[in-house]
């Protein structure tokens, strides 16, 4: 491969187009991983052994096993029993669902950091256990987790170009084809940049977020 920078405006319309595939993925699997991780969160503290066994069973199989099989399994095995997905569709769910097994993991950190206290006033109060997570628990939980659940975006960011195994091309996946048919090194030393813009920023204002919060 030989270096040339002429190279580079010939590759950046494909560039805006892994960026966009890379946040659309990012986006709406943050979504998922936040939203489902906080369920995993709450079932695992039910009462209930056939709620609380079967979800733990499930998070530490899926937290256990590689993000890459798990887009492969999304991917080709699961279209042969139900509703096959698009390749885009497929990572923003097999990110979701992988990385929800890890906040789950920070909620409940920060449900058991809640003070004792706060368990005791709700249930002298009388409040119901809905009224209890709803307004006294997970507000306080929530509030100590964001910075750690910021991380799991940063870490998304750099998994997603797992995607490309599965043809979503995202920005690293558009610079491997592009390389692949110019035989140079331009496409991937954009990426890299674009990534380090991305998440350095992003990590450095989860610092000062974390220092905020912890006043």
């Amino acid at each position: 491969m030989n270096w040339n920078w002429d190279h580079v405006d010939d590759f950046m319309p494909l560039f805006w187009d892994g960026m966009e595939l890379t946040l659309k993925a990012l986006l709406f699997g943050s979504l998922i991983a936040f939203s489902l991780g906080l369920v995993w969160a709450v079932a695992q503290r039910s009462p209930k052994k056939w709620i609380r066994w079967p979800v733990t069973v499930v998070t530490e199989f899926i937290r256990n096993t590689p993000l890459l099989v798990q887009l492969f399994f999304l991917f080709y095995v699961v279209p042969e029993w139900g509703p096959s997905m698009s390749p885009l569709t497929t990572g923003i769910v097999g990110l979701g669902l992988h990385y929800s097994t890890y906040t789950s993991e920070v909620y409940r950190a920060g449900i058991d950091g809640v003070p004792e206290g706060q368990w005791e006033a709700a249930t002298a109060l009388s409040l119901s256990k809905r009224r209890t997570w709803t307004s006294v628990i997970l507000p306080q939980a929530v509030r100590r987790v964001i910075p750690a659940l910021g991380n799991y975006v940063i870490v998304m960011l750099k998994e997603s170009p797992q995607m490309a195994a599965i043809g979503a091309l995202d920005m690293l996946g558009q610079a491997q084809g592009y390389s692949q048919t110019t035989f140079t090194y331009e496409a991937i030393s954009v990426v890299g940049v674009a990534f380090i813009v991305i998440a350095y920023p992003a990590s450095v204002l989860l610092r000062l977020l974390e220092r905020r919060l912890v006043r």
